[in-house]
């Protein structure tokens, strides 16, 4: 019996090895193949279209996560970069021709860039203020979308081709998996690295980490532009998934929205975002005859958290799980 555990407990220690080398868990691994199967098992077109709204602000959230919980910088621009990337791919496509597959990630870069400059402007300072300029640079660019009417037909919005001749969800649904999957393993990559080391530090104490040798501003800034470039990415994926942009898309609802599930996840978590964003969009989806007073639940429900449970579902899964390892471990020591 035990030659039989060892070596079945061979193999699975170094899968597991292997994939902690990617920043997945065996669960998170089973997550990922779940989603990877509900395209093909998911038969009502509503409900395909509420998966793929999942994934990407899952996703939003996740990028949103890496610099409000690792910095402590809460970009307040975030809904305006992802809306700069789907304006970016969108008018490529329509102006020049431009494939909407190349469109995106020229987006994503352009937002990145826009990312860029903002830290370089703020970050030497608190968070608070890149946090106010973010927020400032998207009430301009949504000012710039709804004025440069010959080029963006302002209020009237945009016609966008999709990445596919049918409207159908079930390709994009693929799409964004993909986006977010590569996505999640990158951000996961990134935070169990040194640079995650340095982020982690700086979100905790920025002397102390200067101290070390962190160099704040130069880490704060990598953080921040990689954030911003996932939004951009994001948003290049909606407008060609959406069909139809319009200003409203950089408006702060849209970065309330993924504020509210990255807080709501936890913050410092990566994936406790992405769980919540399939708890909270078919929760809010379900209340949309509420019309605005839905942000006011939002908010509320952001309050709860922030003050009975500010560690979020992955700090309640987190101790969750603690508590149930603790319990085994008292029972295999009192047997």
């Amino acid at each position: 019996m035990q030659k039989t555990i060892k070596l079945i407990a061979g193999p699975i220690n170094s899968l597991y090895k292997k994939l902690n080398i990617i920043g997945l868990s065996p669960l998170s691994l089973i997550l990922f193949i779940i989603l990877g199967l509900s395209p093909s098992l998911i038969k009502e077109e509503y409900l395909m279209h509420l998966l793929v709204i999942c994934l990407l602000f899952g996703t939003l959230a996740m990028g949103f996560d890496l610099s409000a919980g690792y910095i402590g910088v809460a970009n307040w621009g975030y809904g305006a970069l992802m809306g700069l990337g789907a304006y970016t791919s969108a008018l490529l496509m329509m102006k020049l021709g431009i494939s909407p597959w190349i469109g995106i990630f020229a987006g994503a870069l352009l937002a990145g860039l826009l990312g860029l400059m903002i830290g370089l402007l703020t970050l030497r300072m608190e968070g608070m203020f890149a946090a106010i300029l973010a927020w400032f640079v998207g009430l301009v660019l949504m000012a710039l979308c709804a004025a440069l009417v010959p080029l963006t037909r302002g209020a009237l919005g945009l016609n966008v081709d999709l990445f596919f001749d049918t409207g159908w969800a079930k390709q994009y649904a693929y799409v964004m998996l993909i986006i977010c999957f590569v996505t999640f393993i990158a951000l996961r990559m990134i935070t169990r690295s040194n640079l995650g080391l340095a982020f982690n530090a700086l979100g905790q104490d920025v002397e102390a980490a200067r101290t070390s040798g962190v160099n704040p501003m130069k880490y704060k800034v990598i953080n921040f532009t990689i954030s911003c470039f996932i939004a951009g990415l994001c948003g290049g994926f909606y407008a060609h998934f959406i069909g139809i942009l319009t200003p409203e898309i950089m408006s702060t609802k849209k970065t309330v929205e993924i504020l509210v599930i990255a807080y709501i996840g936890g913050r410092g978590s990566i994936w406790g975002p992405l769980i919540t964003a399939f708890m909270i969009i078919p929760a809010f989806e379900y209340l949309n005859f509420l019309l605005e007073y839905k942000f006011v639940i939002y908010g509320l429900l952001l309050i709860v958290v922030m003050i009975f449970y500010p560690s979020g579902l992955s700090g309640f899964l987190n101790n969750l799980s603690s508590f149930v390892k603790r319990k085994v471990s008292e029972r295999s020591v009192n047997k």
